[in-house]
């Protein structure tokens, strides 16, 4: 169990102005989907929680899926450049659950919880600042990365001091310059999603692999022109036109396997891009349920939802995110997460 101050403190230190305390602190706006998680022939090997075995069920196990914005605000602003968020629940036999909790950074923000809270507390929203051309050609210069321009009506955001804090703290760097740059999707189905923590994997043989998980979209990575004023608002809409008429969306449940030298405790370290690569399923989007607020927003997702087969490793940021969304989530009044697993 983590010190309940530090767990208190990081999830105030994420409340900003804009967001509500009857909400989500960071990925506030989203919007929940069904559908179902198909294994792959091979992924019993490689894992045997109970997801990646030959289902009874023709269409494999139900899911039910959330998408988000990663801003802590319950403004839309989905055409802005912003990490987004995608967490998976999969329903298992005799009512039990487990959860695959990720977004579109790589890596994350902090080694450690007490960094991480000096980092939240840092990076608070704070008023922008336009550079000419001439600053960000010193920017260049001194390889370090130009602020991004503001856009129309936006008087705050974090990114003047979440870069001014990564320039002098290393480990911040690699998640800050990605999060500063990373653009808006056309859709939440054009973008891949990282859990960014290690598990560790058992196989059939009871062999164990220190693993990453990435989910990668069929339709391929796609992001809006930066060139052209942002929309908002069309995420969500986007996603109910893409599910009408029963057609569907798919993602691909990649696992990289980890090797020796490799860092499975720290998250803010990623791992090099051509470890071996297991192909483990299809997750198939079906429907976008009417009743949002009962299959998405009270919805509780936790990274240490686990089952059998599937542990933590010893990233001291995962270990924490436990309590952390289990604090947020009884601040907010939602469901609780029926812990089937690991430590639960």
């Amino acid at each position: 169990m983590a010190d309940p101050k530090l767990v208190q403190d990081i999830v105030e230190a994420l409340d900003i102005p804009g967001g509500s305390t009857e909400k989500r602190p960071v990925h506030t706006v989203g919007v929940g989907v069904t559908g179902h998680f198909m294994p792959s022939p091979v992924a019993k090997d490689f894992c045997v929680a109970e997801h990646f075995q030959p289902p009874t069920n023709p269409e494999g196990v139900a899911v039910d899926v959330r998408f988000s914005n990663g801003m802590g605000v319950v403004a839309e602003h989905d055409g802005w450049s912003d990490v987004r968020g995608m967490a998976v629940r999969f329903h298992l036999k005799n009512g039990k659950s487990t959860d695959l909790v990720a977004m579109t950074l790589p890596v994350f923000f902090a080694p450690t919880p007490k960094k991480f809270l000096k980092f939240a507390l840092a990076a608070r929203p704070k008023p922008c600042q336009r550079e000419t051309a001439w600053q960000k050609i010193k920017d260049y210069l001194r390889l370090e990365l130009p602020m991004p321009d503001p856009y129309q009506g936006q008087t705050e955001r974090p990114n003047e001091e979440a870069i001014a804090f990564a320039n002098k703290h290393v480990w911040a760097q690699p998640a800050v310059i990605d999060a500063s740059s990373i653009g808006a999707p056309v859709s939440y189905v054009r973008a891949a999603y990282h859990a960014v923590h290690t598990f560790v994997v058992t196989g059939k043989e009871e062999e164990t692999r220190w693993v990453r998980f990435t989910w990668a979209p069929i339709a391929g990575v796609l992001n809006t022109n930066p060139l052209e004023p942002p929309k908002d608002k069309f995420l969500k809409q986007d996603m109910i036109d893409r599910l009408a008429d029963d057609r569907t969306e798919r993602f691909s449940l990649v696992m990289h396997i980890g090797e020796e030298g490799d860092d499975f405790n720290d998250s803010t370290r990623q791992w090099p891009p051509h470890r071996k690569r297991v192909m483990m399923g299809t997750l198939t989007l079906k429907h976008v349920p009417e009743d949002q607020e009962a299959h998405s927003e009270k919805l509780s997702f936790n990274p240490w939802h686990l089952t059998p087969g599937i542990e933590p490793s010893g990233d001291p940021i995962l270990d924490i995110r436990r309590d952390v969304y289990e604090y947020s989530s009884n601040r907010r009044g939602g469901i609780p997460c029926p812990f089937s697993g690991a430590k639960g």
